[in-house]
């Protein structure tokens, strides 16, 4: 069923024009992926969706009744309320309910002389009861706490005044808030801002099961692939929809663009043919020419000219190392870091080599950050060392951009760390991060968060160092920047550490994964996906060592030795005869058929050979099953 539609939609800012004729169909359980440069208009349709904002022309229609829920980026908790009183206010109804439950138990038992008043009371409980129970009465406080620690809110915290909570913990709490709400139609808008790794693969799992609809505006590939079945995407003031995660879209995208392309361009040799063959009539200056002119112009004017298709301005850059390095590149040995007595991490050893590319992963406040700060020489260890290795030149990307200066433009930024080069080379540069014309004026301070990102990544690109440590490098950065820094560093000769919670950029990055934990670090060879499959393997040795050290098969063999057990003697004895007499008769089926194997008949025909040695391979397994039945059927009989 259609949820929600939109026909036509257009919207505009004085005289900036941000959607034009935008349509769009969501159905009923879908959840939805909304993706587009910054700027193109996502936050503004989410508005306009939600009724927050009303469209220039159009129409938005949702199904009635439906019930919208919506993240922004900005929290708008303000009360003294604590976190948990905040989240129970979300089932106040269900709260009232309880309340009423225990003041009907208090008349009942007053009302316990009157017959037919207490039957009367007592009919109403039990209606108000189901009704209890059927909005999850009993079950509010466990998920209170179950999205509460999903999200990454340490136990105990759920006293603290939620306005005392950072920005981004505020709208880690508006996001429990909302799930909690349930609505028809969730919609989000960059949900995974404030999230470590460990939450966003909770709130994944979260959304996969949603009984709902969602609309996700996100930057993070990893989750769109996840979560999504359909995406959006805003592009030069209009919406296109595809079918599958984001991966798909991307695939169907560049087929679009490509298809478009050769339409207009097919297009355009027409037009220019006709109007050829129209200026060819015209010349001849004959009534007939130039009635047929006329009517081929009429017929031009009619057609519906296909627009130039064109993707949107892409970053361009490319990082190179100016020497190379030896083959020892950093040693960090027994580091240790802790602030105010709380102890970040300790005893943690990291050496890297010539052109590894190593992506450090863990936890909000396990220390990674500070890590980098160390290496770059911008913190002091408590305890250990960290050695570079020969013609080491260090690049520092700061996801704060704490190096950038804000009073500065952005030409002069760039143009006072490197003094030697043309203004014009500066320039060139900037053009490729999309800083041209009167942008490079601007005042640091004054540039968004993604531009401020593209002014770093300009300098760390003329830098050329050959170690790079990358802070975060795809934050604020839209996808297409993303991909092309990820094609960047993939083609860099150098080395990189970076510590990154994008996922989807460490599988095309990293050949090396290190998860620092509060207990310690471990290391994993290969991308993100290869970590999730090792360590899946890592967690279920850990289960069977928990197990007493029994393998899974030695767990199967005891709990078949436990039913075995509860059997009488007799039983036991007859099913022992039994097997011994199953195995006799396969052991005589496998040696019929390994003469029928040697057959000149069976061995000429493919047919029948397939089928004697699938025979032959089903007995084999089936004399094994029974070889184990009678050992542990002796056992039985012997224990007896």
């Amino acid at each position: 069923m259609i949820l929600l539609t939109l026909q036509n939609v257009n919207k505009s800012f004085v005289m900036n024009e941000v959607l034009k004729d935008v349509n769009l169909t969501l159905q009923t359980g879908q959840r939805m992926g909304l993706v587009g440069v910054n700027g193109s208009g996502k936050s503004t349709l989410f508005k306009l969706i939600s009724g927050a904002m009303e469209p220039d022309s159009g129409t938005i229609a949702l199904v009635k009744g439906t019930t919208v829920g919506m993240l922004t980026q900005d929290a708008d908790i303000q009360s003294e309320l604590t976190i948990q009183q905040e989240l129970e206010r979300v089932f106040e109804p269900v709260r009232q309910m309880e309340a009423r439950l225990r003041q009907m138990e208090a008349e009942m038992a007053e009302k316990h002389d009157d017959p037919a008043a207490f039957e009367q009371l007592s009919h109403a409980y039990t209606r108000l009861t189901d009704r209890f129970e059927d909005t999850g009465g009993y079950e509010w406080p466990s998920r209170i706490q179950g999205v509460l620690a999903g999200l990454g809110f340490a136990r105990g915290r759920e006293t603290q005044p939620a306005s005392l909570l950072s920005g981004g913990e505020k709208t880690r709490l508006c996001l429990a808030r909302l799930l909690l709400t349930q609505p028809d139609l969730l919609m989000l808008d960059e949900p995974t801002n404030h999230l470590d790794l460990a939450s966003t693969q909770w709130l994944e799992e979260t959304l996969k099961k949603y009984r709902g609809t969602v609309l996700v505006i996100s930057h993070d590939r990893y989750f769109l692939n996840s979560v999504c079945d359909c995406m959006a995407e805003l592009s030069m003031k209009r919406l296109t929809q595809y079918q599958g995660n984001y991966d798909r879209f991307a695939v169907q995208r560049q087929a679009n663009l490509e298809r478009q392309l050769k339409e207009y361009k097919l297009q355009q040799v027409e037009i220019a043919r006709q109007e050829a063959i129209i200026a060819r009539y015209r010349m001849y200056n004959r009534e007939k020419s130039i009635k047929a002119a006329e009517s081929r112009e009429k017929r031009l004017e009619k057609l519906e000219r296909l627009e130039k298709p064109v993707s949107e301005q892409k970053v361009r850059f490319n990082f190179t190392a100016r020497r190379r390095t030896g083959d020892d590149v950093l040693m960090v040995k027994d580091l240790s870091k802790g602030f105010e007595g709380r102890t970040l991490f300790e005893h943690l050893d990291l050496h890297l080599r010539a052109g590894d590319r190593v992506a450090i992963i863990g936890p909000n406040g396990v220390g990674k950050t500070t890590l980098l700060n160390i290496i770059a020489g911008q913190l002091a260890a408590d305890h250990g060392t960290v050695t570079f290795g020969s013609n080491v030149d260090l690049g520092y990307y700061d996801q704060q951009q704490a190096q950038l200066h804000p009073d500065k433009d952005v030409l002069n930024e760039l143009w006072d760390d490197f003094p030697r080069l043309e203004m014009d080379r500066i320039r060139g540069v900037l053009a490729l991060f999309l800083l041209t014309g009167d942008d490079v004026f601007q005042p640091v301070g004054t540039l968004s968060g993604g531009e401020r990102g593209r002014v770093a990544l300009a300098k760390l690109m003329l830098k050329q160092d050959n170690l790079l440590l990358l802070d975060e490098p795809t934050n604020h950065l839209d996808m297409d920047s993303r991909e092309v820094l990820e094609g960047a560093l993939e083609d860099f000769e150098g080395t990189i550490l970076t510590v990154s919670h994008d996922r989807y950029f460490i599988n095309k990055v990293a050949t090396k994964v290190i998860e620092m934990r509060p207990d310690g670090a471990m290391e994993y060879l290969g991308n993100y996906d290869d970590y999730l499959e090792k360590k899946r393997i890592l967690e279920a040795v850990e289960a069977e060592a928990a197990l007493g050290g029994m393998t899974r098969t030695q767990i199967d063999k005891e709990k078949r030795r436990a039913r075995l057990a509860k059997e009488s003697e007799k039983a036991l004895k007859q099913r022992l005869k039994q097997a011994e007499s199953d195995i006799a008769a396969t052991e005589q089926a496998i040696s019929d058929l390994e003469g029928q194997m040697g057959l000149p008949e069976i061995y000429a025909n493919p047919s029948e050979s397939a089928r004697v040695a699938r025979e032959h391979r089903e007995a084999q397994e089936k004399l094994d099953a029974l070889y184990e039945l009678w050992e542990a059927l002796s056992e039985a009989v012997a224990e007896g």
